[in-house]
């Protein structure tokens, strides 16, 4: 059996803590400074977001922003944008199924990933033509 006390897991900073991966899931700890933000992106994976300390604010596509206390978990499908404010110093619990997602370098065969460069510059150009028209 592992164990950890998320309060005290050193995370600080901008350097997250991956307390657990295997090919099932990955368990991170973030500590989100007050008014930084994880900015709009989105993961291979199925995400859950707990907040273990602090306050946050996630918004997720057109839906109003929802507040997290401590004890609040957030889902969200593959795929799905998503963006993490801290209203006040926060700790949050990420747990990603299954590890690595589908599309994830770390999943990719080498021939895909030598088209991966290329397809990461088209995917940001499709994104930035989408949110300037």
């Amino acid at each position: 059996m592992k164990n950890w006390d998320l309060k005290t897991v050193d995370a600080s900073g901008h350097v997250p803590r991956i307390l657990s991966s295997s090919s099932e899931a990955r368990l991170v700890v973030l500590a989100i400074p007050a008014g930084e933000r994880l900015q709009d992106h989105e993961v291979h994976e199925r995400a859950w977001v707990v907040v273990v300390e602090g306050q946050i604010m996630v918004s997720a596509g057109s839906e109003e922003p929802v507040q997290g206390d401590p004890g609040m978990l957030f889902e969200f499908a593959p795929r799905e944008r998503h963006e993490v404010l801290g209203r006040t110093d926060a700790r949050i619990l990420l747990l990603l199924a299954p590890w690595p997602g589908d599309g994830h370098p770390g999943a990719m065969s080498l021939g895909r990933k030598v088209h991966a460069r290329a397809d990461a510059a088209e995917h940001l150009s499709r994104a930035q033509q989408r949110d300037a028209g």
